[in-house]
């Protein structure tokens, strides 16, 4: 402590002969003018401030301690946390000490961990980051309700889009969620996009049709990636979720129920119809996802910059700055890492 002291008295010194301000240099370092003052008129620079260490008077004797030890080991607390085997004691009268001095000293043996049969809690991490930079490589998907005629029964919408160009890519409508029907979806968008084996990953939550043994399966002979997001946690799959508003705030969404299942497929195919060939999708820059897919936003942007170019150029006193980011959005992610600040993921739909 003394060393560093001095060293603080020479820096602060050699920082005001070089002409700064001393009251600036202390404040960098953290200390006031006065305390400065006080350690050059010292002659002894330790911490003089008493160090002495009381025993608290109410503090669990040695025996006490041990108590607490056997009691909480005993076959019938073994499984119990402390919170219970408090007042378990408390109703058998006995006392031996509070809740957190158990704590507390079960934690320092090591022996604060699950005690119950139950599996403990688990660290569940979020999905890995991934990158989309073209067509058919990062697929999401999921299934939501559409309500029949029936009250309380509803027809369910599979439904999956590209990533990279937010296009619907496939899409079913049954009356049941089951992996089997997943699995037929997947086999048509394969054979209807050419996808290759480890072309394509799929990410989807944790429903039972997403993780069912025959969906698994189809997807591994297809040579299709599965990732899932963490459970209960719907932001791993913001474009699926992003979608399935698109649909239900859309002006021709019935009012009323579906009145049958081929009612319900007639009006998915027109929305899907209007959102990958007339949508212009805000996230990549306002074309539809149809024309990303097949790779003509590229000239499209272009032809808008030179508009814009050009607009300035004409009237350039009704610009103040640079124009409208007409450039191509090349790469999408699903799930970026944190560390990731020049990304910008695009999920609106």
């Amino acid at each position: 402590m003394e060393g560093q002291k001095i060293e603080i008295i020479q820096w602060i010194k050699q920082a005001v002969s070089d002409g700064a301000r001393q009251s600036k240099a202390c404040g960098i370092l953290g200390i006031s003018t006065r305390t400065l003052q006080r350690w050059r008129n010292l002659t002894n620079l330790n911490d003089r401030r008493c160090q002495i260490k009381k025993k608290p008077s109410n503090a669990l004797s040695e025996f006490e301690t041990k108590l607490i030890i056997q009691t909480a080991n005993k076959p019938e607390y073994a499984n119990l946390s402390p919170a219970k085997i408090v007042p378990a004691l408390a109703d058998t009268g006995v006392y031996i000490a509070s809740e957190s001095s158990f704590y507390r000293i079960l934690k320092a043996l090591g022996q604060l961990t699950h005690r119950l049969k139950s599996k403990p809690k688990r660290n569940i991490h979020k999905p890995r980051a991934l990158v989309a930079s073209m067509p058919n490589q990062i697929y999401s998907w999921d299934i939501t309700y559409l309500p029949s005629s029936v009250k309380g029964m509803f027809y369910y919408l599979y439904l999956v889009m590209d990533v990279y160009s937010r296009k619907i890519v496939g899409w079913q409508i049954y009356t049941q969620e089951l992996s089997s029907h997943a699995s037929n979806m997947m086999k048509d968008i394969c054979d209807k996009e050419g996808i290759k084996p480890g072309q394509v990953t799929l990410h989807s939550d944790n429903g039972g049709p997403m993780k069912g043994a025959t969906m698994l399966a189809t997807l591994q002979n297809l040579g299709v990636i599965p990732t899932f997001s963490r459970p209960s946690v719907s932001n791993d799959n913001p474009y699926s979720e992003s979608l399935f508003r698109t649909l239900k705030y859309r002006p021709e969404y019935p009012n009323t129920r579906f009145s049958d299942l081929q009612s319900a497929r007639n009006w998915v195919n027109g929305f899907v119809n209007w959102y990958n060939t007339e949508h212009l999708h805000s996230s990549i820059k306002y074309v539809t996802p149809q024309q990303r897919h097949n790779g003509d936003d590229i000239e499209i942007l272009a032809k808008r910059k030179n508009v814009y170019h050009a607009a300035r150029k004409r009237n350039p006193q009704r610009w103040s700055g640079e124009i409208r980011d007409w450039d191509h959005v090349k790469d999408v992610y699903l799930n970026p890492d944190k560390q990731i600040n020049q990304i910008t993921t695009y999920v609106a739909a």
